[in-house]
């Protein structure tokens, strides 16, 4: 795989996710985020270039909802997305997560 460089910083995260593509729905793990991407496994396979959309459930109760994600990576049960279409208050949400992240580095958020 080649080396890139990814425009955002990614943040350590471990929280529950519902993912849809056509009509099949998916469960999984979201394990880190950046303010355009995701790294998920799940038990739904995705294919490289698939569209999917994403419910991310945090421990607060709150839910982060993505429109629209395409899948950048296969590793076997392992996918990288772009984020395509979210709500602003998602974007922001990230944003404070990202922050949160930089003053509290020590330990992997279980939202």
């Amino acid at each position: 795989m080649p080396f890139v460089l990814h425009p955002y910083r990614r943040f350590p995260l471990c929280c529950p996710v519902t993912y849809h593509t056509g009509l099949s729905e998916g469960r999984g793990t979201i394990w880190n985020v950046s303010l355009n991407g995701w790294r998920l496994s799940g038990d739904l396979p995705l294919r490289v270039r698939q569209t999917c959309s994403m419910t991310i459930k945090l421990s607060n109760h709150q839910n982060l909802g993505v429109a629209g994600a395409i899948v950048c990576w296969v590793k076997s049960q392992e996918y990288g997305l772009e984020t395509l279409v979210t709500e602003k208050h998602t974007h922001c949400q990230l944003e404070h997560f990202g922050e949160r992240v930089v003053l509290e580095p020590t330990e992997v958020i279980h939202e």
